[in-house]
């Protein structure tokens, strides 16, 4: 009888051991997620991981006109902008088919002022227009609603995301040539260029007489980009040929010289190694508004990511 009464108490610390290891595991396992939580709960908002990840969506209707997003890397069109009402604080904007979010430059076609964007919405959800942006937006490209517009996708560094989730305006982009707006103005929509505002043709004034007497004609129109350039480059200083000045623009880098110089060969440029890669560069120029003739044009052939930097 004796025997059966000390099995049965050490039976009862044996049952009584597992159950006491078993609430502490459960408790360090709470523990442990709750701790998780937090840490995830305090990671930043507008960090890196904000942009991602980028959602494209299914096709929809407006007032019967479908809409199909798509994720284009080389977008570029041009169109009317609107304001957002409800677009909130920050340079943001709402499109009908780009990715959300994405990035763009915005160009208004009556001054060339360029801006960069961050795309957080769909839209415009009450018209046609190419763009919707919002009042922040609006402000910093000095336009107003209906203004015609150039959005083309551009993929920023990360300080000037940043800024643009943090609510806050990047630095303006160099403004486009003024040629290039002519030409960009030719390819709106007939309904968009007759509602564009006249502000561009007003501010032309005529330009005076060379000499008293003769007369000046006016200027033809340029039927291409390539046209547009090529006028903008002659009527700047013509750049140095040595190695002068400081302001270089930076077309594209690629893995293999033999690329870089057809590349360099096509702009009038030049290869340049640096480490694994090659640079395509042209320049370099004397002053910033030879520079931004170079960008336009090397832009025109395709290097849309192409930019101005100064190697001084």
């Amino acid at each position: 009888m004796r025997l059966s009464d000390d099995r049965a108490i050490h039976a009862c610390r044996i049952a009584l051991a597992l159950t006491l290891g078993l609430s502490l595991a459960a408790c360090n396992t709470q523990g442990a997620g709750q701790a998780g939580l937090q840490s995830a709960g305090a990671m930043p908002a507008n960090g890196p991981g904000a942009d991602y990840p980028v959602v494209v969506g299914d096709a929809y209707q407006i007032d019967g006109k479908e809409y199909v997003p798509q994720d284009v890397l080389n977008y570029d069109e041009v169109g009317i902008a609107t304001l957002d009402v409800d677009g909130g604080a920050g340079i943001t904007g709402a499109h009908h088919t780009l990715p959300l979010p994405s990035y763009a430059e915005v160009t208004s076609l009556e001054t060339g002022r360029t801006i960069l964007i961050r795309l957080e919405r769909r839209g415009p959800m009450d018209g046609t227009q190419l763009i919707a942006l919002s009042s922040d937006a609006m402000a910093q490209l000095g336009a107003r609603e209906g203004v015609p517009v150039r959005l083309r996708r551009t993929n920023p560094p990360e300080q000037e995301r940043a800024l643009l989730r943090a609510g806050q305006a990047p630095p303006l982009r160099m403004d486009t040539p003024m040629s290039l707006v002519e030409v960009l103005r030719q390819r709106l929509p007939s309904a968009a260029q007759s509602s564009a505002p006249e502000a561009l043709a007003d501010a032309k004034a005529p330009a005076p007489p060379e000499a008293p007497g003769t007369l000046i004609g006016p200027k033809p129109e340029a039927s291409s980009f390539e046209e547009a350039f090529e006028r903008e480059t002659a009527a700047q200083v013509e750049a140095p040929t040595g190695e002068t000045g400081s302001f270089m623009v930076q077309a594209a880098t690629f893995s293999t010289a033999e690329r870089a110089e057809k590349a360099a060969d096509r702009l009038g440029g030049k290869a340049v190694p640096s480490g694994r890669y090659f640079l395509e560069r042209t320049g370099p120029f004397s002053t910033r508004e030879q520079a931004e003739a170079s960008l336009a044009k090397v832009r025109a052939a395709g290097y849309t990511d192409a930019r101005i930097f100064n190697k001084s």
